[in-house]
C-alpha cells in the first residue's frame, strides 16, 4: 500500500519516469543486488530520459515540419550531386552552434524541402529550437501582424528560433511591403541565429526577384555570409511517370 501511495505521489509531482522505473525495481529480482544508491540513479536516470523525450516531441511540434523527415533516411543514390559528408558534416549542427546560414539550391522535385526538414528535426533533437515555413506562409503571417498588432510578437518568436527553414524562397517577386517585412526578419536573425533557405532560384537571380537594389544588398548579404551550400543538380525524385487514378481508385 505505501509503494501504491509513493507511486501516485511520483506521478502527480510530474515524474512519471521515476515511478516507471521504481515499477520496474520492483517486479525485478535483478534490481534486488542493487545498492540503493544505483537503484535511485536508474531511477533519476530514467526520469532524465522521459523529459528530454518529452522536450524533443515538443520542440518537433512546434517546428511544423513539411515532411516527416531525418538525416539518416536521405536519398544518397539518386543522382542530385548531393554530397554524402558534407551533410554528415552538416548533421552535426555546428553550423546552427556557429549561427551559420545554410542555403539550399536545385530543380523542383529534388528534395530540397525535405533536406530541410530534416535539418530541422536533427536540430530538434540535439537541443536547438527550430521552424519550417514556406516563404508565401511567412509573408502571409506577417501581413496579418501588421493588420492586428501582432507584428512584433510575430517577429521576436521568429527571432528567438535558433534555426529557421524558410522554403520556396523567392519563386514569385516580392511587393515593396513584403521585401520591407522579410528584411526585418532577416535583419533580426543575422549573426544571431542560423536560418536555412530552399530555393530553385539560382543566387544570382535573387536580386531581380527582391526588386529593391538596397534592400536586395541588404538580405543577400546576410543570408549568404559565411553561409553553407548545398546545390542540387538532376531529374526530378517526385514520380512523374505514375499514371492518375481513377474516380473509383481514388475511393479505395
Amino acid at each position: 500500500m505505501l509503494i501504491e501511495q509513493t507511486l501516485e505521489k511520483m506521478n502527480a509531482m510530474k515524474l512519471s519516469g521515476m515511478a516507471e522505473s521504481l515499477r520496474q525495481q520492483l517486479s525485478s529480482s535483478q534490481h534486488s543486488a542493487l545498492s540503493f544508491d544505483e537503484r535511485l540513479g536508474l531511477m533519476v536516470d530514467t526520469e532524465w530520459d522521459y523529459r528530454e523525450k518529452r522536450k524533443v516531441t515538443s520542440r518537433l511540434k512546434a517546428a511544423k515540419l513539411r515532411y516527416s523527415a531525418s538525416l539518416e533516411n536521405v536519398d544518397f543514390k539518386h543522382p542530385r550531386s548531393l554530397d554524402r559528408q558534407v551533410v554528415l558534416s552538416l548533421g552535426n549542427c555546428g553550423f546552427v552552434e556557429n549561427r551559420h546560414n545554410l542555403v539550399i539550391i536545385g530543380p523542383t522535385g529534388i528534395g530540397k524541402s525535405y533536406l530541410a526538414c530534416a535539418f530541422i528535426e536533427r536540430a530538434c533533437r540535439r537541443g536547438y529550437k527550430g521552424a519550417y515555413l514556406r516563404l508565401p506562409r511567412l509573408l502571409q503571417q506577417l501581413a496579418v501582424g501588421r493588420g492586428d498588432g501582432s507584428y512584433a510578437r510575430v517577429l521576436d518568436r521568429l527571432a528567438r528560433l535558433d534555426i529557421l527553414a524558410i522554403d520556396d524562397w523567392l519563386l514569385a517577386p516580392l511587393r515593396d511591403g513584403e521585401r520591407r517585412d522579410l528584411v526585418e526578419v532577416i535583419e533580426d536573425r543575422s549573426e544571431r541565429a542560423t536560418t536555412l533557405i530552399a530555393s530553385q532560384v539560382p543566387v544570382k537571380d535573387w536580386h531581380a526577384s527582391i526588386g529593391d537594389p538596397n534592400l536586395a544588398d541588404a538580405m543577400c548579404d546576410r543570408l549568404l555570409h559565411k553561409a553553407h551550400r548545398i546545390e542540387l543538380k538532376g531529374p526530378t525524385m517526385r514520380d512523374t511517370k505514375a499514371n492518375p487514378k481513377t474516380s473509383n481508385e481514388a475511393k479505395r
